[in-house]
């Protein structure tokens, strides 16, 4: 599969999370998004940047502010085919696609832990045993989970650079395999 065939292909399947996608068809894909996510920051930094200059008697300072409209353009438009591709990737290798999501169901979750843990520790009396109690459990929870969550998407990158499962698997026959 070539670049553009892939890229034609993602955009055409945008929305099939059923059956797999050979590893050519998603990592030409990731970098036909890698390439136009530059190419919008350049475009935003370009035309979008606003620098802001102020001076007082003794200091000069200077910030600059984007709102990356064109940024957050692509980034809507690639969204739902990297899923679906992400997804029939990993029905490739034999897995289900919920595990292209699990960075950000790790992510959803320890936000809840803190969330919750921390917003009920702060509903004691401040210093008190049970404030303490909740704090430090929470903490607890959460240092292994920000480990799981450094863990998590390697673990995903790595499966979605595995060598396709062989034959029919339960997603559908090989992509190398299927004739076109």
């Amino acid at each position: 599969m070539t670049f553009g065939e892939a890229v034609k292909t993602c955009f055409s399947k945008f929305l099939t999370f059923s059956g797999r996608a050979s590893r050519p068809e998603y990592w030409f894909f990731f970098l036909f998004i890698v390439i136009w996510n530059i190419i919008a920051g350049v475009i935003d930094w370009q035309f979008f940047t606003q620098v802001t200059t102020t001076e007082t008697d003794t200091t000069k300072s200077v910030a600059a502010t984007s709102s990356q409209p064109v940024q957050s353009i692509v980034s809507l438009i690639v969204f739902f085919p990297h899923l679906a591709v992400a997804w029939r990737r990993m029905h490739d290798t034999g897995r289900s696609g919920l595990y292209a999501l699990l960075p950000i169901l790790l992510i959803l979750g320890a936000a809840a832990v803190l969330i919750f843990g921390i917003g009920l520790a702060s509903s004691f009396q401040h210093g008190g045993n049970l404030d303490i109690l909740f704090t430090r459990a929470t903490l607890l929870v959460v240092i292994p989970t920000l480990l799981v969550l450094v863990v998590s998407p390697l673990l995903v990158l790595w499966w979605l650079t595995r060598p396709s499962q062989p034959g029919t698997n339960q997603y559908g026959p090989n992509p190398y395999e299927v004739t076109q």
